[in-house]
């Protein structure tokens, strides 16, 4: 990306998100008050800002957090629903599966900061995301089903994932909401840390994932995550395959070089 480019995303609106980059990192804050709720315009937005930030190669790690102290997300807009068309369900779907599988796919590390509730879209988002800290007042939930509807930005499948069928059966067929202890213990976080902290630690590794080589860590993301849908014959292939690609790239050189002259890397991320 030309230094041009990066100066218009980085200075522009984007509709229902605030955007602040910290070094190799980009914070994106959910800010569509009172409850941080997701409309078809910020999904938009959301799916295009990935897009910019995939394309800036000075940015390592993406951290998510919400507006406020009391939501992170309360998942979607009802209004839009009200009316019953199939249309504007249609385009909502549309939207939010752009929007999160943008999220789940970009190259570096995504870490949710969950500083309050995670409801419906908005758990679908920390979901979609490789890490995730949940500040110790916070509450989970898919309860799309109580309001006749499902979730349908990677819920079922991403949590199931996560936590197993039996949990994900709890929280989207009874309705279930957890408190952050409890989903630490079932694996839906990797750690609870106290009221307000969850974006301060969340930048914490977001400033070690800047230690790695951003494109190890792009490839490493990669394989891990099509472990979902290959089997691990193929996986294994794709490994090390992947691995003497990475002989094409300045960092790799950089990073053996620096080891052996016993100094810290200067990635490049090319």
């Amino acid at each position: 990306m030309s230094a041009a480019a990066a100066t218009d995303y980085r200075t522009r609106t984007w509709t229902g998100l605030g955007l602040d980059i910290d070094g190799h990192t980009a914070v994106v804050t959910l800010a569509n008050p009172p409850a941080n709720t997701w409309t078809v315009h910020s999904l938009a937005a959301l799916r295009d800002l990935v897009a910019a930030l995939n394309a800036d190669r000075d940015i390592y790690a993406l951290v998510v957090t919400g507006e406020g102290e009391k939501f992170f997300s309360a998942g979607a807009d009802l209004k839009q629903f009200a009316s019953g068309d199939k249309a504007l369900a249609r385009e909502a779907a549309r939207r939010f599966g752009e929007a999160f599988e943008a999220l789940s796919a970009f190259r570096g590390v995504s870490i949710a900061a969950i500083n309050g509730y995670a409801m419906g879209g908005g758990l679908e988002c920390a979901l979609a995301c490789d890490l995730r800290i949940a500040e110790e007042h916070a509450q989970l939930a898919l309860p799309e089903a109580t309001v006749g509807l499902l979730p349908c930005a990677g819920g079922t499948q991403n949590l199931a994932r996560l936590v197993g069928e039996g949990w994900a059966k709890r929280l989207i067929l009874l309705g279930e909401r957890i408190d952050a202890a409890t989903a630490l213990r079932i694996g839906a976080v990797e750690e609870v840390v106290g009221r307000g902290e969850a974006k301060a630690r969340a930048l914490e590794w977001a400033a070690r994932a800047a230690k790695q080589s951003p494109t190890s860590v792009a490839v490493c993301k990669t394989l891990v995550q099509t472990t979902r849908s290959q089997p691990a014959t193929a996986g294994l292939i794709a490994e090390r395959e992947a691995f003497v690609d990475l002989f094409d790239t300045a960092d790799q050189a950089e990073g053996v070089n620096a080891f052996l002259d016993k100094r810290a890397p200067t990635w490049t991320n090319a």
